[in-house]
């Protein structure tokens, strides 16, 4: 009789537990002093701003690798760790940088990249480095200076971007070099700096060749350019001790929990944030250089943390994968690494649920940069709305902001793939008071919209997991013929 009883209470408890509706569910392991011991942790002084390859950012990933272990994750089959290791080369900025064009010195300069250099000779100024201005001369074997950004704006950016594509040109043109003039009052160019001065990668274990560095430095001419003229005829001379690299060792954190459906269990949703921040830089007015990333991302990593606990007392249909990425402020390194050596067969990935911080400034608001690109949409505004937040896609498309967080490395692949972020509706001076800045500091931030904030993500996750239907990208989105392949759909 005993037996019978205890077997009558379990099977009592499975039916009240399997009643629960997904809302329910989500409400349930949502609370608020769960949500601040991670962040306080995450965001603590002790972990120095968690960059890459840091003792911070270890002790980070120890702390997440635990969380996996508490809440009933298992390392990925074939594997004995939760950590995805490999290794990065920083580069750092040179001691010295002396530029000088026409004769005139430029004090004011950050090098992208530098080798050790001691020379001068011809160089021509292409005006914004179009196309059409490479197109108009050769340029080889000359320094070429250029206007920082394009005509249609100057922001930092735009500024970054075109960079890119102009160092592509004069490479392919086979300059020696490339020179931006650029226009920054002195506490943007201070930012700025702090990112400009050194670079890192995901060092290939297959390369044994140093490739050729062809010098590309931005110089601050601070409120007007020079008044160089298209295709003018200039003299430089550049002097540096060049660059130094460091290998770094560094690690994605990684956990998998199993579906309880027989043939959906096969299927995985990713549910993924970047732990590193930008670890220690300039002093703020009260002398705080610790960049402690509340924001970003410490918030993206409690969202996955509390799906984890969610998920841990009630599985889905299908798998989940958790992965807590390395490297996002240094390039997208953790996911790109991952995206390129996949643990689990990335076709085996249903939708990739990414969450990513980098400050709010509505607290009615929960901003999917995505929403309407993949057909979870509807899931995704409902599980905002039921905990009274109103879901709205990217509000400044024109930064590419879909295309600067770790989702983009799932999504170049063909997995739907849009990040879930906290609630903002423009950049403004709210969003750039906490980003990237010591600031960004565990006390600072709304814990009861943060409670609403992941209640949601949870019950839009569980939606995700439960959905009978296969979520893909919207028609005619640009990585939807990538879907098409990966998913071997006709």
């Amino acid at each position: 009789m005993k037996n019978l009883f205890t077997l009558c209470i379990a099977f009592l408890l499975i039916g009240i537990l399997s009643a629960q509706t997904d809302e329910e569910k989500a409400a349930a392991t949502v609370n608020v002093n769960t949500i601040k011991s991670h962040i306080y942790f995450l965001a603590d002084d002790l972990l120095e701003g968690r960059a890459s390859g840091t003792r911070g950012n270890k002790i980070a990933a120890s702390y997440l690798a635990n969380e996996l272990r508490r809440n009933g994750a298992k390392p990925i089959s074939g594997t004995d760790s939760y950590y995805q290791k490999f290794n990065l080369v920083q580069t750092g900025a040179p001691n010295f940088v002396e530029l000088s064009l026409n004769g005139t010195p430029y004090p004011l300069q950050a090098a992208f990249t530098m080798p050790v250099i001691d020379e001068s000779g011809e160089a021509v100024f292409l005006g914004y480095g179009t196309e059409n201005d490479f197109k108009r001369m050769s340029v080889s074997g000359k320094m070429v200076v250029v206007l920082g950004g394009n005509e249609a704006g100057q922001d930092p950016g735009q500024m970054f971007q075109s960079s890119r594509e102009k160092v592509e040109r004069a490479m392919r043109a086979g300059a020696k070099g490339l020179l931006e003039l650029v226009q920054f009052e002195e506490a943007m160019w201070s930012r700025l700096k702090h990112y400009i001065g050194g670079s890192t990668e995901v060092k290939d274990m297959d390369d044994t060749n140093e490739a050729d560095e062809m010098p590309h430095v931005w110089v601050n001419t601070k409120t007007e350019a020079p008044g160089f003229t298209q295709d003018m005829q200039l003299s430089y001379t550049l002097k540096s001790d060049g660059q130094t690299k460091t290998t770094l060792s560094t690690q994605n954190v990684v956990g998998m929990m199993e579906g309880t459906d027989p043939k959906l269990k096969n299927e995985y949703v990713i549910y993924s944030a970047h732990y590193d921040h930008v670890g220690i830089g300039q002093p703020n007015a009260e002398g705080d250089s610790i960049y402690n990333g509340a924001r970003d991302n410490a918030i993206g990593v409690t969202a996955v943390l509390s799906m984890l606990e969610n998920l841990g007392k009630y599985p889905t249909k299908r798998s989940a994968l958790f992965i807590l990425f390395t490297g996002e402020e240094k390039g997208l390194l953790g996911s790109k690494y991952y995206a390129n050596h996949p643990m689990i067969p990335l076709n085996q990935m249903s939708y990739c649920f990414n969450t990513d911080g980098g400050g709010y400034n509505d607290t009615s608001l929960a901003t999917i940069i995505g929403l309407e690109r993949t057909s979870a949409q509807p899931l995704i505004e409902k599980g905002a709305s039921t905990f009274g937040l109103k879901a709205i896609g990217d509000p400044a498309p024109e930064q590419g902001l879909f295309d600067r967080s770790d989702n983009v490395s799932f999504a170049q692949k063909g997995v739907p793939a849009p990040t879930y972020s906290t609630g903002f509706s423009s950049f403004d001076d709210e969003i750039f008071k906490y980003y990237h800045q010591a600031a960004d500091e565990a006390d600072s931030l709304d814990y009861e919209y943060l409670l609403k904030f992941y209640q949601g993500y949870v019950y839009t996750g569980r939606l995700i997991a439960n959905t009978s239907d296969k979520l893909f990208w919207n028609s005619g989105d640009k990585y939807e013929e990538a879907g098409k392949a990966l998913y071997e759909m006709k």
